[in-house]
């Protein structure tokens, strides 16, 4: 099962997480188009701001590979060293992130505490007001190639 799999790539990320500061680890599993998961873990920086979520950790390396295509991404998250004992939803930046890349309706972002544990929503659930190229009159992937033909 795929969801499974995003799940167990999630908790694993976890561990990989930067958390000096706050402490709370998140794990991003991502799955692309071409079947590829991707894994990101949320990287804390001391001025704050340079800080990087796991979900856009997993989108930028996807992205820096070629991918432009997702279906799903499960997330899980909490206290470094322990088990998630809640659900761990994506930050407003993270959704707004996965809005250009992701259709609203179908992409499922799916928010673990366990491979048996766990609640599915679609990006649309997430962020019913969105933001993202169709907003601009363009498809999924044009940003850029509008630009330059201008």
């Amino acid at each position: 099962m795929r969801d499974a799999e995003l799940i167990r790539t999630a908790l694993k990320m976890r561990k990989k997480s930067y958390v000096p500061y706050s402490g709370f680890a998140v794990g991003a599993g991502l799955l692309a188009g071409s079947g590829e998961i991707y894994g990101g873990c949320n990287i804390e920086n001391a001025a704050y701001t340079p800080t990087n979520c796991a979900e856009r950790t997993a989108f930028f390396r996807a992205v820096s590979e070629g991918e432009r295509e997702f279906s799903a991404i499960a997330i899980a998250g909490g206290p470094a060293g322990q088990e998630p004992a809640d659900y761990c939803a994506p930050c407003g930046v993270c959704r707004q992130v996965m809005m250009e890349f992701c259709d609203p309706d179908t992409f499922q972002v799916i928010l673990a505490k366990s491979e048996t544990e766990y609640q599915v929503f679609t990006l649309r659930e997430l962020l019913p007001c969105g933001f993202g190229p169709a907003d601009l009159g363009l498809q999924k992937g044009q940003a850029g190639n509008k630009k330059n033909s201008q």
